[in-house]
């Protein structure tokens, strides 16, 4: 596959088309039907949370949030190919992957309310916390990678990136020393065109983000990152490499940022219309939602059934987040020093003369 999709080729895999007819069943990842419609299903949750999120932010009841809206699949396939023992590095667009690793969806709805207790994952093994700073990340994820070779552990590294993260000097040094020490890192660039508004063609002058693996020597591939087969055999191909000893993989997902950059952007004002429906041919859901339907193994009934149970669901961890217990103004601050220096102190009481002038004015608010 490395080969014969070497991206100076400039070929892109591919498995399904955009009516989900299957192009080439050589080309089919080894799963189950039953997993696959697993699969269909956690995508799904994963749209529906995702659309409630950005509504409960229109309503001032969480903070700016990023949404993952339109690309599912890439997340869709980690999940089904990453194991317990595996790490997670995410950037902020990778729900799917993470609630599939354990972490719960109130735990997320908590960070995006600016609890810290939100990047807990309790019952998650071995997941990153998101991360803002743009791909900073994956320096983690080498490191993490050099580790696991050096005590000879059988782990891999799935890491995420967008396609803006790409001009940042951390993927540079991240996937070189990755290549240098061969770690059994998968570094996944979700090029979903747009680096807030930024198009990929003014990131990168290159012919793909996949033809910079091979300035680092490593294994590169740009795959159809809205076809749900497509990703999975691709990291199917990427895990095998990486067991051995065949790593880092450099692995460009193509999709389309359906939604803003976050709820706190325009999308309209760098994007037509006329391109948005045009990718909204290659929606990741709809092209396997119709492939089950091909089968036999899913209909519409069905699914507007299980989307307002999952909106129950939804719903009911975001009110179990709305009730948390209030932040302590004061976590803020001692946990970053030992001893916390005269600068943070400084703060720490500004804050506090804050909230006192906060609620003064609240009360005499109410007696008026």
């Amino acid at each position: 596959m490395f080969e014969k999709y070497n991206p100076i080729n400039k070929l892109m895999f591919q498995v399904i088309d955009n009516d989900g007819k299957v192009i080439d069943k050589k080309l089919m990842p080894k799963v189950s039907d039953e997993r696959v419609l697993k699969a269909y299903k956690d995508m799904l949750f994963a749209r529906t949370a995702d659309l409630q999120i950005v509504s409960y932010q229109r309503q001032g009841r969480i903070y700016t949030y990023p949404p993952n809206y339109g690309q599912e699949a890439i997340s869709g396939a980690t999940a089904v190919i990453i194991e317990e023992k595996d790490w997670l590095v995410p950037a902020f667009r990778e729900m799917g992957a993470m609630l599939a690793k354990g972490v719960t969806l109130k735990e997320l709805f908590l960070l995006f309310m600016g609890y810290e207790d939100g990047n807990a994952y309790k019952n998650a093994n071995k997941v990153l916390p998101i991360s803002v700073p743009i791909a900073s990340q994956l320096l983690h994820a080498t490191g993490i990678g050099y580790e696991i070779k050096y005590n000879k552990k059988k782990e891999l590294v799935y890491a995420f990136v967008g396609d803006g993260g790409t001009s940042e000097g951390d993927f540079h040094e991240a996937v070189n020393f990755a290549g240098v020490w061969k770690v059994p890192v998968i570094f996944i660039i979700q090029n979903n065109q747009y680096g807030i508004s930024t198009p990929t063609r003014m990131q990168t002058a290159s012919d793909s983000l996949a033809i910079k693996a091979l300035a680092y020597g490593v294994k590169g591939i740009q795959v159809d990152g809205n076809d749900f087969f497509a990703m999975l055999k691709v990291l199917e191909e990427s895990k095998k490499a990486c067991e051995n000893g065949e790593g880092p993989i450099l692995i460009e997902a193509v999709t389309y940022r359906k939604g803003a950059h976050t709820t706190s952007d325009d999308p309209t004002k760098y994007r037509t219309k006329e391109e948005e429906q045009e990718w909204d041919k290659k929606d990741p859901l709809k092209r396997l939602k119709q492939y089950l339907i091909d089968k036999k193994l899913w209909s519409e009934k069905e699914e507007e059934t299980i989307i307002e149970d999952f909106k129950k669901e939804v719903d009911r961890q975001f009110i179990e987040a709305e009730n948390y217990p209030e932040y302590k103004a004061e976590d803020i601050f001692k946990y970053m020093y030992a001893e916390m220096p005269q600068e943070l102190k400084d703060q720490e009481h500004r804050l506090k003369e804050f909230y006192r002038w906060k609620e003064e004015r609240v009360s005499q608010t109410s007696k008026k």
